[in-house]
Order: structure tokens, then sequence, then C-alpha cells
């Protein structure tokens, strides 16, 4: 085991997080941003970005778009509790809440939860992805409440492709999902689904039932150019999730077999059904009217617990844009009505924004600035009831240094608001006491350089905070509460490098080095100031090295690390138990020819043990074993 923990650390500091490229010629060059308000590219952009491709996303070969973000780029992910359907995401090192800090969208749509529930971007089938954009630091003005550590933008393919694939692997996995879409100068359409299982990994008792569990998702777009000026469009989506999950292990327990039965398990159901409407009128060679209407409902059936909870979303934005070859202006209002209801409570959280975005270029200076004015309100229906008035600001200035390279400035003063379980108790309505919103300032440096043959980023990057949320675990269980950090700090250095050593060969490099640290808190007799926030690695690394013999094959091993950090609720850090160091080497291989592909997978193929601790001998395994799969892609 020591042998194969050496092996990988070396590996890792080798290997990258690119997919093996065509064995004919490649070429990189700056991809564009789209999701932002103001279109971009990566050389040129204020902003410290990570874009990954549909062609990224299709070579990668992985069951959910957790396991794209937390082996291919600078995202951690890691199952909330060992539900594999709603993971909790994190960069920049905000931790176990940094869920909470990140604004999630897909085609525009904020998928964040009104509850502690992490966005559930399971329901996205990777089939259907046109582009993943990663915004550090920044997309306040335009993403708004939540955006503290930044934003993750996912678009949808709207194209001609058409495409079926499945896969069957060990513990009983098997998908199969679909992609087919229509675009002319008229219509665009598309329709996607997929479907998955799988039997488990983990003893839920003692007759040997496993964490099984099974999801299905499917998804419908139109868009349709009624006259010259018109756009009008439509979008309906659905996701089915089934999951069964497994209690803690002592530490023990957890040596011994990862796989046996933990101290609880749960059975829950997650629903979720989108309707999306809009329309984009352009005004006239310059100027443009965009608006776009949500409704989610969503359903959450603890059967274990007899428990139900159910959601109601409705979302509005509209704004107009304005571009020349030098400015681009955006200056638009949204609007989120979210209820979150039990059987004996009703509870609500209202955001109201209006924000302005502009970016103008002179020669080889870009300079970007936007102010974003939010509105958030709380409510359980018994007059207890908060409000806050929220100011969000971003400015970035980006200098090219030459065809090829550019440094970048940023500032942004972000905020986060309460969920509503932080306030009120879900099951009943009771208020249990206001939880301020936290508010950072972030300072990002950074540099570009751009190749035919290299892409290499890197970036500096400080965070002060003031009111960082957080539960306070009370070690006698009488004081736990949710409540603020009353300051605290992070900083950190985020590096990747993609290089085409040659047709065969390619290699890439994320690393991320943080420090996030508490400066002031005191709760009960615990002083907590000057200590490390729980949770949050100071080394992340993601490698992969591809390999394209001819053009028909490609291979990929891929290697994720993250150094040890102190269990989640150890805010005094000196807790018996840290979190072990995660790691994992995943090997791919795929051989394609025009109309179709053969592909397979072994995922942790050293059997790595990983898991997450919560405190001393609360210790829940993820990604703990082997496992693999072999699936086929039809393309015509």
């Amino acid at each position: 085991m020591q042998k194969t923990i050496q092996y990988s650390l070396l590996l890792g500091a080798f290997l990258s997080s690119l997919q093996a490229q065509d064995a004919t010629t490649v070429f990189l060059e700056p991809l564009s941003i789209t999701s932002t308000a103001i279109k971009t590219d990566e050389l040129t952009s204020t902003d410290a970005v990570e874009v990954y491709t549909q062609k990224d996303i299709q070579k990668a070969h992985v069951k959910n778009m957790y396991e794209f973000l937390n082996s291919q780029t600078s995202i951690i992910t890691i199952p909330s509790y060992g539900n594999p359907f709603n993971q909790k995401i994190d960069m920049r090192g905000y931790g176990n809440d940094g869920y909470e800090n990140i604004v999630v969208t897909t085609n525009g749509r904020k998928m964040n939860n009104v509850d502690m529930v992490p966005a559930m971007l399971s329901s996205i089938s990777p089939s259907s992805v046109q582009k993943i954009e990663i915004i550090k630091s920044s997309g306040i003005v335009v993403g708004g409440d939540g955006a503290n550590a930044g934003a993750i933008n996912i678009i949808t393919k709207q194209n001609n492709d058409k495409e079926v694939s499945f896969y069957l692997g060990t513990n009983g996995i098997a998908d199969s999902s679909f992609y087919m879409g229509h675009k002319d100068e008229k219509l665009s359409i598309s329709a996607s689904g997929e479907a998955q299982k799988s039997n488990g990994t983990r003893d839920i008792d003692s007759d040997g039932n496993k964490d099984k569990n099974k999801f299905s998702t499917g998804s419908f777009n139109l868009a349709y150019l009624a006259t010259d000026d018109l756009e009008l469009n439509f979008g309906a989506t659905f996701a089915r999730t089934d999951v069964t999950y497994g209690g803690s292990l002592t530490e023990d327990q957890y040596k011994s077999d990862a796989s046996q039965e933990g101290s609880w398990s749960v059975q829950q159901e997650y629903d979720s059904d989108v309707l999306s409407a809009g329309f984009k009128y352009y005004i006239n060679d310059n100027l443009s009217l965009n608006t776009n209407l949500n409704s989610e409902k969503k359903k959450s059936n603890y059967i274990t617990y007899s428990s139900v909870y159910n959601y109601d979303y409705k979302s509005l934005s509209t704004s107009l844009d304005y571009a020349t070859n030098s400015l681009s202006l955006k200056v638009g209002v949204d609007g989120f009505d979210g209820t979150l209801s039990s059987s004996n409570a009703e509870l609500t959280k209202k955001n109201l924004a209006g924000f302005i975005m502009s970016e103008y270029k002179l020669d080889d200076i870009t300079l970007k600035a936007g102010y974003r004015y939010e509105l958030t309100a709380f409510d359980n229906g018994n007059g207890d009831d908060e409000s806050e008035t929220l100011h969000g600001v971003e400015l970035g200035i980006n200098k090219a240094l030459s065809k090829n390279s550019s440094v970048f400035f940023n500032y942004s003063h972000s905020y986060q608001s309460s969920a509503l379980d932080r306030l009120f108790t879900l099951s009943t309505g009771t208020y249990n006491g206001y939880v301020n919103p936290s508010q950072a300032h972030n300072f990002t440096l950074g540099y570009n350089h751009i190749t035919k043959t290299n892409k290499f980023k890197t970036s500096i990057y400080y965070i002060d905070l003031k009111d960082e949320i957080y539960y306070y675990s009370d070690p006698s269980y009488t004081n736990s509460e949710n409540t603020n950090i009353d300051k605290s700090h992070k900083y950190g250095l985020d590096i990747s490098d993609r290089y085409l050593i040659s047709k065969e060969f390619n290699v890439v490099l994320n690393y991320n080095y943080v420090q996030a640290i508490i400066d002031e808190e005191i709760k009960d007799s615990n002083d907590y100031s000057g200590n490390k926030l729980p949770g949050v690695s100071d080394h992340n690394i993601k490698a992969t090295l591809g390999y394209t013999p001819n053009k028909e094959t490609s291979l990929a091993i891929t290697q994720v690390y993250r150094s040890e950090t102190y269990a989640a609720n150890d805010f005094d850090n000196d807790f018996s138990q840290k979190q072990d160091a995660y790691m994992t080497t995943d090997l791919s291989a795929t051989y394609a020819k025009k109309t179709w592909e053969v592909f397979a997978k072994i995922n942790n193929l050293f059997d790595q043990s990983n898991a997450i601790w919560i405190s001393d001998d609360t210790i829940y395994p993820v990604n703990f074993t082997r496992t693999a799969f072999v699936g086929f892609k039809l393309k015509y």
C-alpha cells in the first residue's frame, strides 16, 4: 500500500487534467466566455476563469457532472454524507459550506436552493453539455446572492448532434443516454435524456442490502426566430432520483472494512421539474432586450423518516444589452420567489435585484465595472421575518503584454445570505434567530500565456471576510446553532498548464494552494481566533497524461490528490483524528471511428480508501473502492 501511495503522489506531481486529443495536429487557442454579462475570452478576461468544452466532457467518460468537476477542474466535489446525487462543491477555501458560496447556473437559470441542500448537478446529463465556465471570485453582479467564491455556468448543446450511448460496470452500474438536436437559420430544437442505476458499494443492514441508487433525467429545448428581430425560447427539464446512503463509521470500522454497515441508513427520493421561457428582441444592431422566466417544483421525500418537503421556485430576469466594438453594457433586474413547505410549515425566501455591468476595450487594455443592489427577505408565516439590503461590486482590468499573454487584476465585493434552514426549523417553522449575511472583499492578480501548444494560467488571491456563515457544533450538544465567524480571511495560488507535447502526448497540471484562517471568533468558552477553517485542504492537485498512438485510439490516466485537513466540526483544530488525504487514480481508453466509439474506464485504480471526517469516529466513506465500466456510443 505504501508503494501504491508513493507511486500515486509521483504520478500526480507529473500528470495533468487534459483528456487525449486526436492524433492529427491540434492547436490551443483562447476559448470564448459566453455566460458572463459581457462576452469575452480567456486571454482578455479580467477574471480568473476555466473553460471546458463538449470535447473535454465527452472524452472524460464521467458518470455525472460532479465527477467531471472533481477530476478535471479546480473544483472540489464530495458526496453530502454519502449522497452521490447532491454533492457539496468548493473552490477557494470555503470548505464544507463552499457550495453555498458558489452560484451555479444552467443556461442562465440559477440552480442554488433556498435551504442547505446543494444544487443537483446530477440532473444535467454530461452528454447534453456544450461548455462549462468557472469564474473565480467574481460573478456577484449578474449571479447575485451566494457568489462569494465565484460562479459555475453550464451551457447545454444547441446543434445538429445525434448520439446514443450506454455502459455497464461493476457494482451493477448501468447507464444509457441520448442527445438529438436540429439547428437551422430559424429553428433550434434538442432533446436529451439519461437513466442510471447502481446496486451500491456499502452494506446498509445486517441482511446484506446495499446503498443502491438510481436516477433519470430529461430535457427539451427550443429556440425559434419568429422574425428577424425576435427570438423565442422554451425549455423543460425533469429529474428523478432514488438513493439510499449509509451512516457513519468509527475509525476502526473504516480501516477494517469501509463497505460495512454504518450507524444508520436513509432512503430519499428527490424530484425536480423545471419550465423555462423567454425571448430576445433585437432593437437595433447594437441594442437588444432579453427576458427569461423560470419555474421549478421539487419534492424531497425522506422515506425512512416519512418526511416530505416541497419546493416551489419562480424567477424572472430581464436586461438591456448594448454592444459595440469597444463598449459593452448590460443593465437588468432579476427577482426570485422561493417557497419551502412541510406538513407543518411554509417558509419563503425572496430576492429582488437591479444591476449594471460594463466593459470597455481600448487598444491592449480591457476595463470592467459593475454594481448590484439586492434585497433579500425571509418569512415563516408566523410574524418572524427578516430582510437585508446587500451591495455587490466588480472592478477589473486586463492588459495585453503580447498577442499571446496578458495580466489582469480584479476586485469584487460579494455576499451570501443565510439559507432558510439556518434561520428556521424546517419541520415546524420555528424561528431560531437571525444569521447575518457573509460579505467578502476579493482581490485577484493573474497572468495568462496562450500559444498553439501551451495554455498557462496562474493567479494569486486574497479574500477578506466578515460574518462567514457556519454551524457551531457544541461538544456538550446544548448550544449548537447556525451563526457567523466575526472575521476570517483566505489566500491562495492557482496554477494550470495545458501542454501539447507532441501529436501523441499531452499533459496538464491543475494545482491549487489555499489557506483559510479564522481571525476572530469566540463561541461559548472556545476561542477559534488564529485557527484554520476545517474541511479545507492546503493542496489540491488534478492531473492527467493523455496518449494518442493513432487517430482512433486514445488513453488517459488521471490523478487526483488533496492533502489532509481538519474534520468538518473541528473548529478548535484539536480533534484526535484528521481527515485523511484524498487520492484516486483513474484510467480510461477510447477507440473511436467516425460514427461510433467504444470506451472503458477504471476509477480508483489502486483501490484507495477515501472518506469525509465530521468528528472523531464519525466518518463517511466515499470513493473507497475500485470500480470499472465499459460502454459504446453511436453518433449519426
